[in-house]
């Protein structure tokens, strides 16, 4: 598992367009909220969704970008935040290999049946690219809030240290 203060793993995969988007493009400039969720289109997926877009602007003005990653493909991204008016960039992991990276791809039991499952997981990188919140198994009821609380905590703590 990762942990908070470590260098955030890598990660290079297509969005919703088909187009890469590697942690490297927003070193130095932007935050990021990576999170995992298990399926596009299912209820606490979809909740967890809207509740990032509806803060969508406000991550913005703290200078962070919020990306969801899912093992579906792009074009069930495409449908999915076109059915919902999603404002955020979707990965699609289809291989799994930034789920292994992250740690979330675990083995999961329901109703008694064994399988292989995203964990709901959600990690912010800041802008140096350091795992500064590492959150597993994570609820999306009011998960968006959350974070951002988190992120407005980490843009303040700069600015705090330069007033002193």
């Amino acid at each position: 598992m990762l942990a908070i203060n470590q260098p955030a793993p890598m990660f290079r995969s297509k969005n919703q367009h088909q187009q890469e988007v590697r942690l490297t493009d927003f070193l130095d400039e932007k935050n990021i909220v990576l999170y995992f969720y298990p399926k596009d289109d299912t209820p606490g997926c979809t909740i967890e969704a809207n509740d990032f877009t509806q803060l969508a602007d406000e991550f913005a003005a703290l200078d962070t970008v919020v990306i969801g990653v899912s093992k579906d493909s792009c074009a069930s991204h495409v449908d999915f935040i076109s059915k919902y008016g999603l404002k955020l960039d979707l990965l699609a992991d289809v291989n799994g290999d930034l789920c292994e990276s992250y740690g979330v791809w675990r083995e999961r039991e329901k109703n008694g049946v064994k399988s292989m499952a995203i964990l709901r997981s959600t990690f912010i990188i800041n802008k140096e690219g350091v795992l500064v919140e590492v959150g597993y198994g994570v609820n999306h009821e009011g998960h968006a809030a959350e974070i951002l609380e988190k992120v407005k905590a980490l843009t303040a703590a700069p600015a705090e240290a330069e007033a002193e």
